[in-house]
């Protein structure tokens, strides 16, 4: 069933509540399909306004609490957020970063200008060590970016060297005397980052060529094995995907794929927190396109490695908002607010579809910029404030590792305009795009028992799901539900708490058919046993 979208302005999105619908689930927990990999909740930490410097790190002389230098409440709440895997150092910045900067004592380390993110200055004190002994405190896999667009191969091979070598080689040796004996184990390496623009505006048959180049000196040391990522494609572009499986396909075991939920790259994106009912729909059905670019990616893929053997990595994604008013432009300081946990949900009930080729998703970015899990502010003692999205992916963490399981569910579906501000609107083609109110994903966790996500985009209608699970008997359910009266609320500093997990009890069994009432603006994840 469809209705067509009306364009008009909702004060604060507070909205009456239409009566409930009954709609039909069913989950097909005798079909279980692959592994959803834990890396499809994957963080990105670029050097990029506050994420390092104020977010991650602080030093160990700095007056906020930290373990090491580390600012220990964000250190604790990625803690618990189960992180899998971290990219850095970018990103734009990684094709400006030399790696040899950041080594070292770090009184004698140089100072660097952020040349991409606003010209800040920075003094290296967050390098190689900082963030590979950040991974192994957090229990992560380490995803490094290497540094095609302006470095050098010998440069690259020797930050595998000095990272990966256990053996009396000049890098280690080195590594050694800064202060870290055994090696680190390191198993993603990006060889270059958006090469076909901030990376070096290459064509994707140059880029090959350039690959083909870095990836044959890029050498395996020890037991320690690469797994090695070409910089792929932004969103649309499948000729780039093509030509790179073409060319270097047996050289790769994953491509990037980078897909934002923008307006576009030139003039205003439109705010984080003010925003109409159309803006509002038009995010969530932008950020539900991903799963008709993923399948185009993934066709390409699938004919050219038909024994899919290279994953694709959707390492950066998520929203793009103005940055905040009154903050430092080229920064990316945005507000989070619920439209933006929705945006993760939807996206992240996309990826477990796919991850027989999806391996990796890396939200940009983990503190302060962007679609971030945490924002912190750094004067006086410092203060964190944990975001909607950060509540996302601590709901969703049961289904890292588990099996996919499929899920049929019936929605009512908006058309929303293309075209996110109403003056473009007047002059488009009025097309359009869907935007299903309802969304789900159901998976079978480690202990046998089911984790099942399901989310109401509507902004005004409670729906009640009758869900059938096939070849499994059901005895107990128990859930959190995240919402918020206004999808244009968010958490700060004086209100950290306005949109926070729930316990939630409108979930009932009985004669083996779980019901469950799923207001409107609301995300639930519910454990089945």
């Amino acid at each position: 069933m469809k209705k067509q979208f009306l364009l008009l302005m909702i004060a604060a999105f507070s909205m009456p509540v239409m009566a409930a619908d009954n709609v039909k689930a069913t989950v097909h927990a005798d079909q279980g399909g692959a592994k959803i990999n834990r890396e499809i909740y994957g963080q990105f930490s670029e050097h990029l306004g506050s994420c390092i410097y104020g977010g991650l790190w602080v030093g160990e002389n700095s007056q906020i609490p930290n373990i090491n230098g580390y600012r220990k409440d964000v250190f604790e709440a990625l803690k618990a957020l189960k992180v899998p895997v971290l990219r850095w150092p970018g990103g734009c910045f990684a094709d400006d970063y030399h790696w040899m900067d950041g080594i070292g004592p770090k009184d004698q380390r140089p100072s660097l200008r952020n040349n991409n993110w606003g010209g800040t200055i920075e003094d290296n004190s967050f390098g190689t060590h900082e963030f590979l002994n950040l991974c192994e405190m957090l229990d992560c896999e380490p995803y490094i970016s290497g540094n095609v667009g302006s470095g050098t191969v010998k440069e690259m091979a020797q930050w595998v060297e000095y990272m990966t070598s256990d053996g009396d080689t000049p890098m280690a040796r080195l590594r050694r005397q800064n202060g870290r004996d055994k090696a680190w184990k390191v198993k993603y390496f990006g060889i270059g980052n958006e090469a076909w623009g901030c990376g070096g505006n290459m064509r994707p048959e140059y880029y090959s060529n350039e690959y083909r180049k870095f990836n044959t000196y890029l050498r395996d040391q020890g037991n320690n094995k690469l797994y090695r990522i070409a910089s792929g494609a932004s969103d649309y572009d499948y000729n780039w995907t093509t030509v790179l499986m073409e060319n270097i396909g047996r050289q790769m075991q994953g491509i990037s794929l980078h897909y934002y939920t923008c307006t576009g790259w030139n003039g205003p994106k439109g705010s984080a927190t003010q925003f109409d009912t159309d803006q509002y729909y038009w995010a969530l059905g932008k950020c539900l396109e991903i799963e008709e670019v993923i399948k185009k990616h993934k066709a390409i893929m699938d004919e050219k490695d038909p024994k899919n053997t290279i994953g694709l990595l959707v390492d950066e994604w998520g929203t793009w908002w103005d940055e905040e008013p009154g903050t430092i432009p080229g920064h990316l300081y945005q507000q989070n607010a619920l439209r933006d946990a929705f945006v993760a949900a939807l996206s992240l009930n996309v990826f477990h579809k796919y991850t027989d080729r999806v391996k990796m998703a890396n939200i940009a970015q983990i503190v302060n910029v962007l679609q971030s899990m945490i924002l912190t502010d750094q004067e006086g003692t410092g203060h964190m404030v944990l975001t909607p999205t950060y509540h996302v992916f601590e709901m969703y963490t049961p289904f890292q590792e588990a099996t996919f399981l499929p899920l049929d569910l019936e929605s009512e579906t908006v058309q929303c305009s293309k075209e996110y501000f109403k003056e473009k609107a007047k002059t488009a083609d009025n097309s359009t795009r869907p935007c299903p109110l309802l969304s789900g994903s159901a998976a079978k966790t480690t202990d046998g028992s089911i984790v099942l996500a399901l989310t109401n985009v509507s902004l005004d209608k409670d729906q009640t799901i009758d869900v059938n699970i096939d070849g499994y008997k059901a005895k107990a359910v128990s859930g959190r539900i995240l919402t918020s009266k206004n999808v244009a609320d968010y958490n700060d500093f004086q209100h950290p708490n306005t949109i926070a997990p729930k316990e939630f009890k409108d979930a009932k069994l009985k004669n083996g058919i779980l019901t469950v009432k799923v207001p409107a603006k609301s995300i639930i994840v519910l454990n089945i046993k």
